[in-house]
């Protein structure tokens, strides 16, 4: 079963002065007076949520999201409002606003998330399916976190109104291009952007960023001791370079020795062959002079 996306025209407004949709009524307050979430663990899937579609749609200005906000439909009465855990406007700016009055902002949400609390009773989750029903929502997903095996229901609009999704694990919104995951293995939700990525609560964000800066601590202690290491072989091949220069500086200087050696032992024995030789001419004269050499 499929949507049809038909947003609404995308409006240009000026977020320096407060709009007309932003303008404070007290006859429609921004509270209900009812606290936002009943424990713990709604509030960190409300949060969870939110924070994750807000990030996702972050380069969209016409895309509201919407946690805990008041929803009012009817400008005549101002007892028939809802306080959806997360709703997503498309088509609608993303400026702060005190509560989201159906006739100002020209629609009702496309898509909203609620998160099962000890208050949400059945009759309490059909009436909140019928009022999603009767606004025209097009898409609308109730969590149960705790004490339902994670249990995670859906409905899309389809040509009778809002009918249940038959099967939510592996399923992808059409508006958000979001997929669910209910692992079998695991009672938490998973929620996966377009990317891949799975959405976080801000601790677990935070717990992740700690976690990479105390890697990113050890990395730069490992550059450095590299750095240290490479420092340290450097130098050592530098004064093994230089004891090989000096090697055979040394290696040169003996060669150059032994060759001086040769060369004056050559000239010693070239002098005393001359020597020898001048003895024998001499002794040759002085016997033909009739001298008889000593």
């Amino acid at each position: 079963m499929s949507t049809a996306k038909h947003d609404p025209p995308r409006q240009t407004v000026d977020l320096l002065d407060p709009p007309f949709w932003d303008a404070y009524d007290p006859n429609f307050p921004d509270s209900d007076g009812r606290p936002m979430a009943d424990n713990q663990t709604q509030y960190k899937w409300m949060v969870t949520i939110a924070e994750g579609l807000d990030d996702l749609f972050r380069d969209r200005p016409d895309v509201l999201v919407a946690c805990d906000l008041l929803w009012y439909f009817d400008r005549s009465d101002a007892r028939r409002c809802i306080a959806p855990d997360v709703f997503v406007a498309f088509g609608r700016p993303k400026a702060p606003r005190h509560s989201y009055k159906e006739w100002l902002e020209g629609h009702a949400p496309q898509v909203v998330f609620e998160i099962h609390s000890p208050s949400n009773r059945e009759g309490v989750m059909r009436r909140k399916l019928r009022t999603y029903d009767e606004r025209g929502v097009e898409e609308y997903y109730y969590y149960f976190p705790e004490g339902e095996s994670g249990r995670f229901d859906g409905w899309l609009r389809g040509p009778g109104g809002l009918e249940p999704i038959a099967t939510t694990d592996g399923w992808t919104s059409p508006r958000l291009g979001v997929t669910f995951e209910t692992p079998p293995e695991d009672d938490a939700l998973v929620l996966r952007r377009p990317d891949g990525e799975a959405f976080q609560h801000v601790q677990d964000i935070m717990k992740d960023r700690r976690a990479m800066r105390r890697l990113a601590r050890i990395e730069r202690r490992r550059r450095k001791e590299a750095d240290r290491r490479a420092e340290v072989l450097e130098r050592r091949a530098d004064d093994a370079d230089r004891r090989a220069r000096e090697e055979r500086d040394r290696a040169l200087d003996a060669d150059l020795r032994a060759r001086d050696a040769d060369r004056r032992a050559r000239e010693e024995r070239e002098r005393a062959e001359a020597e020898r030789e001048r003895a024998e001419r001499l002794a040759a004269m002085l016997r033909a002079m009739g001298h008889e050499p000593d």
